[in-house]
């Protein structure tokens, strides 16, 4: 298991794990972030990264991105 702000941008990973606190446990599940998800680095800006996610593109800190785990 790596952090997802690890990945390379293009290949599909599986979110095994979301860290943190129960808020923004619930903020990335809100977002469609959960265990089995298959989530791709669309690009990385500045410790930002651009992720799809279920069809949808979403914007996530560095921080966030260190929280989930694929």
């Amino acid at each position: 298991m790596m952090p997802l702000v690890l990945a390379n941008a293009g290949e599909e990973n599986i979110v095994r794990k979301i860290g943190g606190s129960p808020e923004v446990r619930q903020h990335l599940a809100d977002l469609g972030f959960n265990v089995g998800a298959g989530v791709t680095i669309v690009s990385a800006m500045g410790g930002n990264v651009i992720v799809k996610i279920k069809e949808s593109r979403v914007a996530i800190s560095q921080e966030m991105a260190q929280k989930i785990m694929i």
